[in-house]
């Protein structure tokens, strides 16, 4: 049986902004069950209604180092259609009214949530053949996975897609600063700062 692994941002019917939320939502569900393993990995807003809380449960919780700071990762979990979500959870990263905000938080918050999603996978029990990832705020993973994770059995063989769904939104940012969030070497070079880029380099 093979293994996917959806990440994104948003997903129906848990959070949405837009149509990203939708395909996030949809997709998994129509895979043959029979021969694929598709799971959801998305953030625990706070904004998120009160019933989509409601139906997560607490899975496990980490310590997880993010450049030189050290963070709480929680994780979540609910099974709806036949399909498992997870949620990372960070109340520092994921407060506020909306999913998206400042661009300068929303880089930080992002790459937080990139890395927590890799490195939740061992806890989980879950060794995904692909992580399918969805416009810049994952961006981050597939250079994450080749960089920091690649080393390690669990992830040696791990693959990553991509797919971007409006390039109008990126996640630019100067690159000195993105290093200093993400402790990744000056030798990855970020197109103009843009973690949607970051998928050449895999």
């Amino acid at each position: 049986m093979k293994k996917i692994l959806f990440v994104a941002s948003e997903v129906v019917p848990f959070i949405k902004t837009g149509g990203l939320a939708d395909v996030v939502g949809s997709l998994p569900k129509c895979f043959d069950k029979e021969y694929f393993d598709v799971r959801v990995i998305v953030p625990k807003y706070a904004c998120m209604k009160q019933e989509a809380k409601d139906m997560m449960e607490y899975r496990t919780h980490f310590y997880m180092t993010l450049g030189w700071r050290r963070q709480y990762v929680g994780v979540l979990e609910t099974v709806l259609d036949g399909v498992t979500f997870y949620f990372i959870d960070n109340e520092y990263y994921f407060a506020g009214g909306t999913p998206y905000g400042n661009i300068y938080e929303d880089v930080e918050k992002f790459a937080f949530f990139s890395k927590a999603a890799l490195s939740a996978l061992p806890l989980l029990d879950f060794q995904p053949d692909i992580i399918h990832c969805h416009d810049w705020q994952t961006g981050l993973i597939p250079v994450f996975l080749k960089d920091k994770f690649h080393d390690g059995e669990f992830y040696r063989n791990m693959k990553s897609v991509m797919t971007i769904h409006n390039l109008k939104f990126q996640g630019i940012w100067d690159k000195k600063t993105i290093q200093d969030i993400t402790g990744l070497s000056y030798s990855y070079s970020f197109p103009c700062g843009n973690f949607s880029h970051c998928n050449f380099y895999i």
